[in-house]
């Protein structure tokens, strides 16, 4: 077992299931364990709602009891949004799917249990826990869609198994414009500028320092300075052709 399982306790709605199976899918979480959903297994509408993520539903495992469901896993966790008074360590979602990811790679099997919709998990299920994990919700509302619960376990289990790395970088692609460009590139716009009388001229050194330092700033690739520059050559031109 590499991944927490995801118990599901008296689910009552095919469509909760399909979007915990979608949110499952989303990071990289497979077995999925169903306790006596509501008008039995499989559900119709089930399979839509997961947009998918069908396999998990197809391998969900079907229990009578929450007992039975845990009953090969090591550590088991409860979900709730509210305090049961009941002797346990309480974990937010970061260090519970720390505390998941420690005893997995030592060998042990564990499970997250979530409750029923509306009521979520009764107090002798919690009681089968070793932990509880809450949320850090709005106490005034503090109830959670059983999708959104499940999302956000299994979001934290996936940061912390690839360290939070992102599926793509966003960074820049073409390479940053030489000095000698950019010098060449400040050059053509100022003297674009001054033949339109921009610059008062008791001003025009600090006017001149003051846009630099903004296209500086801008860190500009060399595909940057093409394109702004052509940008500035049509517009120049443009002027020029209107005031023939």
């Amino acid at each position: 077992m590499h991944h927490p399982v995801i118990i599901l306790v008296e689910p009552q709605l095919a469509e909760n299931i399909g979007m915990v199976a979608r949110a499952m899918a989303n990071f990289c979480l497979s077995e999925l364990r169903l306790v006596a959903p509501r008008n039995g297994w499989p559900k119709k509408g089930a399979h839509s709602a997961a947009s998918g993520a069908t396999h998990i539903l197809e391998n969900a495992k079907l229990f009578a009891t929450a007992r039975e469901a845990i009953a090969d896993l090591h550590y088991v966790l409860a979900t709730t949004a509210r305090e049961r008074g009941q002797m346990k360590r309480v974990f937010g979602p970061d260090a519970a799917m720390g505390e998941a990811q420690a005893r997995i790679a030592a060998g042990q099997g564990v499970g997250v249990l979530f409750g029923r919709e509306r009521t979520g998990l009764e107090n002798d299920e919690i009681s089968l826990a070793d932990a509880i994990v809450t949320f850090p919700v709005d106490p005034k509302f503090s109830s959670l869609n059983l999708a959104q619960a499940v999302l956000l376990m299994s979001y934290e289990w996936q940061r912390r198994a690839t360290g939070g790395a992102l599926p793509f970088a966003g960074g820049q692609q073409a390479p940053p414009a030489p000095r000698e460009m950019l010098v060449s590139f400040f050059d053509y716009i100022e003297t674009e500028l001054e033949a339109v009388n921009f610059y008062p001229e008791d001003k025009k050194p600090i006017m001149a320092r003051n846009m630099r330092d903004i296209l500086h700033r801008l860190e500009l690739s060399e595909q940057d300075v093409r394109t702004l520059r052509g940008a500035i050559r049509a517009l120049a031109e443009g002027r020029r052709l209107r005031n023939r």
